[in-house]
């Protein structure tokens, strides 16, 4: 049980995990897949060639240090982990593993500091936490499984359409191969979709927002097809090799990023294939008859403009502001998306912002919507991949 000395020791050993930094973490994984290679199947492999997850984690083992005798300021943080850990069906058993192989990388990276005070401290520290996450998430798998179109664990969906919605992003229309009723999600929230990739070694699963409204017999996500240096194994292997009629794996909708009825203004923000959890948004709140919606959408050209004759038909329908920015073209405007140029349109003292895209223009959304007077409170948004703090 975690007691007031635990917390301090823990607390104690804040330099030592700041020394460190995310080679902490990177050990942590190398020595995890190096002893339980099954784990292989349920991480993206490509974040640890990126360094991406060891970076998020890390940042998440300081928090938790740092405020583990303030454990409210860590709430948004656990609720967002434990909706991704269900969507990759973590289960109790992995926990385990995971406080063994952590316990383990504290022991082999600073031998001199793990005393045996320190290892109880953070023992029970890791105990307590995975007992939060744990149940957190038992919760979450019991809702998803007694509501009407629920289920747990995996479920087999064909896929009855597939469609080209720009020159890098194509839908997927799933489908329950039992025929059943599927689950509702609020706008904004993902899937998680398991397949087995030609090319790879493993199971591979990732989450995909749901780019279409609610309703009750499929769902439809909008895949990015990933280039570059890492360029992604499952988004190539469904552009590629999935076709109407074949069947992938899928985890119920979960999610903390979503659409909160209020009495306000509402404005959507975002930036290539950030837009798909936004077309769900604005299929619902043209269903709902709201009034006051502007979307803004960046990107680097009309070839990859995502969803570009859908959304302009609810636009036209519903009478809404919309303003686009190529960065290399013309439309509404030209270049980075800058606010400034649409400042006195926009009910900046009132509404609420979902913003969706690549982290930096994100940071950059939040930075001009901060210079503007917007408070945080009214400023929600979902990062692709491992979690990171805008």
């Amino acid at each position: 049980m975690l007691n007031n000395q635990h917390i301090e020791v823990v607390k104690s050993t804040i330099p030592l995990l700041e020394s460190v930094g995310p080679a902490l973490t990177q050990h942590f994984y190398q020595r995890m897949f190096s002893h339980n290679p099954e784990l292989k199947d349920i991480f993206n492999m490509t974040h640890q060639k990126t360094g991406r997850q060891s970076v998020a984690l890390f940042e998440a083992v300081a928090a938790y240090a740092k405020n583990i005798d303030n454990l409210e300021a860590l709430v948004s943080a656990v609720e967002r982990i434990a909706h991704k850990h269900t969507s990759f069906n973590i289960q109790a058993d992995h926990y385990q593993i995971v406080g063994h192989h952590l316990i383990e990388t504290l022991r082999e990276l600073a031998p001199e500091a793990f005393t045996q005070q320190v290892e109880e401290a953070w023992t029970a520290a890791y105990l307590f936490l995975a007992k939060v996450f744990i149940d957190r998430e038992g919760e979450l798998y019991l809702q998803r499984k007694q509501a009407i179109g629920g289920w747990e664990n995996a479920r087999q969906f064909k896929v009855t359409k597939k469609k080209p919605e720009s020159e890098l992003v194509t839908s997927f229309v799933l489908t329950p191969v039992d025929g059943g009723e599927v689950l509702d999600y609020i706008p904004g929230q993902y899937v998680g979709v398991e397949v087995k990739p030609s090319t790879g070694d493993y199971n591979e699963i990732r989450q995909y927002s749901l780019s279409q409204k609610p309703n009750g017999k499929d769902y439809r996500i909008s895949v990015k097809r990933e280039l570059g240096e890492h360029k992604g194994l499952v988004s190539n292997y469904l552009h590629d090799e999935v076709h109407e009629g074949d069947v992938v794996h899928l985890y119920a909708p979960a999610g903390d990023f979503f659409y909160q009825e209020k009495n306000a203004p509402v404005v959507l923000i975002s930036a290539g294939v950030g837009a798909t959890p936004m077309q769900s948004m604005l299929q619902m709140l043209a269903d709902a008859g709201k009034e006051d919606v502007s979307y803004l959408y960046a990107c680097n050209g009309p070839h990859q403009h995502t969803f570009k004759e859908e959304t302009q038909q609810i636009v036209s329908q519903t009478g809404w502001q919309q303003f686009t920015w190529y960065l290399n073209d013309t439309a509404h405007f030209s270049g980075q998306m800058n606010l400034s140029e649409v400042e006195h349109l926009l009910p900046l003292h009132f509404a609420d912002f979902y913003l969706c895209g690549p982290i930096a223009f994100m940071e950059g959304i939040v930075k001009q919507l901060e210079e503007f007077g917007v408070g945080r409170d009214r400023i929600h948004y979902e990062v692709f991949g491992p979690h990171a703090y805008l």
